[in-house]
């Protein structure tokens, strides 16, 4: 599929700034503080924009051994979506401010619900504000109230811890891990108590699918990158992951802006995968 299917620019936003058939979600976060992007949002956003907590809105309740950001509930996550007003019959654009790397979870979390028509802002709010994009302080759009709900079909594939522990064997699929390349050898973890990766596993930090401005590559290098990863496996032998779940759609989002379609999220990610000790550590 073409690029404007998966990403839209800075100045065809601005164009579509009135249209009703658009609605923006702005999903600004910091791992460290879960209150930055609400803040970030308040201070300065895309006019009409809806701010979405990957804390909350984005995730589900944590149980200790389901990992950092658990997948939320498909009906609770549509039925938001329809109170801000999003339909089948609507665009749907996503943005950060961290080279998409939240971005991308809104955008597999909506196609996980049911939405097609889903884009990511290419180089989110800096390139919005690089771009002269109009801006708008304050608590912005507020979802209405109600209580419906639409159809919710699993539209992305996943897979369970007890699924990749399963696929630890040659024939098994590919693991890509989209830390950066500190946390995935094992040499620091910031976030999660056990340092390392699952075995077998190759990395990709997300930071090799932008280009310098924080904007995602052209498509046909995207995939000369990923075919020389994939050593010939087709994408649906590709599964990622990452520390929660979030980044690791990075990587599932390039590889279906390069054409390469249909590789797996494991939600759970490290943090689900080392809160059981029976599971294997790899450390380089």
């Amino acid at each position: 599929m073409p690029e404007q299917d998966f990403l839209v620019e800075a100045d065809v936003l601005e164009a579509r700034l009135a249209d009703p058939a658009v609605r923006i979600f702005d999903v600004r976060h910091d791992l460290f503080d879960a209150a930055a992007g609400r803040k970030a949002y308040e201070a300065g956003h895309v006019p009409g924009a809806f701010f979405l907590s990957q804390a909350d809105a984005l995730s589900g309740p944590m149980t200790g051994t389901n990992g950092r950001h658990p997948l939320p509930d498909r009906g609770r996550l549509a039925a938001l979506m329809q109170r801000c007003g999003l339909s089948a019959d609507r665009l749907a654009v996503v943005y950060d401010d961290g080279g998409s790397g939240f971005a991308v979870r809104a955008w597999w979390l909506l196609r996980w619900a049911g939405h097609s028509q889903v884009r990511i802002l290419n180089g989110g709010w800096r390139a919005w504000c690089a771009a002269g994009g109009a801006s708008e302080a304050g608590e912005g759009a507020v979802p209405a109230d109600g209580p419906q709900q639409l159809p919710v079909p699993q539209a992305m594939p996943t897979i369970s811890a007890a699924g990749v522990l399963a696929g630890l064997t040659p024939a098994g699929p590919l693991l890509i891990d989209a830390r950066d390349a500190p946390r995935y050898h094992g040499h620091t973890e910031p976030l999660d108590p056990v340092a390392g990766h699952i075995p077998g596993a190759v990395n990709r930090p997300i930071a090799d699918n932008l280009d310098a401005d924080g904007r995602f590559k052209p498509a046909v290098q995207l995939r000369s990158e990923f075919e020389a990863l994939l050593h010939g496996r087709a994408p649906g032998d590709v599964v990622h992951y990452c520390g929660s779940g979030i980044t690791a759609c990075h990587n599932l989002f390039a590889m279906e802006l390069a054409g390469l379609s249909g590789s797996v999220l494991y939600p759970g990610s490290w943090s689900e995968w080392c809160s059981d000790a029976q599971r294997p550590v790899a450390r380089d």
